[in-house]
């Protein structure tokens, strides 16, 4: 899967070794119990958005429950209990802060529009967890607020960028910067690198 991504996509060589270290930093939170968080505005939102789909559920390979989460459910709900075991999967846990409508709209407009993200990250970020904050420009004020609550709260902090970074990768312990300087283009780019990252970390964890 490594050289597959750098071979269709040549251009990511120059960021190989932050997409490879921040490959590293979600399988290290995962191995020790922690979960992600995702956030970003339109296009980036939905990018936020489908990466929770790519690891809440199995993406390129299967993932059925272990012996003891199926013999619960079993026990838990007799014939309904035995057809989920069957058919629900092992996730890996991740959480889209686009997705609150009520929540967010409220704190835009009764608070303040720039922290609904941030606000979150405080109800529902763990020391140890990781925050990807998506921002083509690196500059979206609502997700480095975000990332900032999340360094003041123990997590780990994950950001795709692109063009020259803008102030997102200060604020990072890992951010993978697109080379790329329009917008569309930084996105086309954003796909194959988070889908090289869901790959890589559900492989880790879970066989074919």
């Amino acid at each position: 899967m490594t050289m597959n991504l750098y071979q269709k996509y040549p251009v990511l060589a120059a960021c190989r070794a932050e997409i490879e270290a921040a490959k590293d930093l979600l399988i290290a939170a995962y191995t020790a119990g922690h979960k992600v968080l995702t956030c970003g505005n339109g296009g980036s939102a939905a990018d936020a958005e489908h990466i929770v789909g790519e690891l809440m559920k199995g993406f390129l390979r299967t993932r059925p429950l272990d012996a003891a989460a199926r013999a619960a459910l079993t026990t838990a709900g007799g014939a309904d209990g035995a057809y989920m075991a069957e058919h629900l999967q092992t996730p890996l846990p991740a959480v889209s802060l686009v997705s609150s409508v009520a929540l967010a709209t409220a704190f835009a407009n009764d608070v303040a529009p720039e922290l609904v993200f941030a606000q979150q990250v405080m109800g529902l970020g763990q020391p140890g967890d990781v925050l990807l904050g998506i921002s083509t420009s690196g500059n979206s004020k609502n997700v480095l607020y975000a990332l900032i609550a999340a360094r003041a709260r123990g997590l780990k902090t994950l950001g795709l960028g692109g063009g020259t970074g803008g102030r997102m990768p200060a604020l990072c312990d890992v951010c993978i910067t697109m080379p790329a300087p329009q917008t569309h283009e930084i996105q086309e780019l954003h796909v194959p690198v988070y889908h090289y990252l869901c790959a890589e970390v559900e492989r880790h964890f879970f066989a074919v």
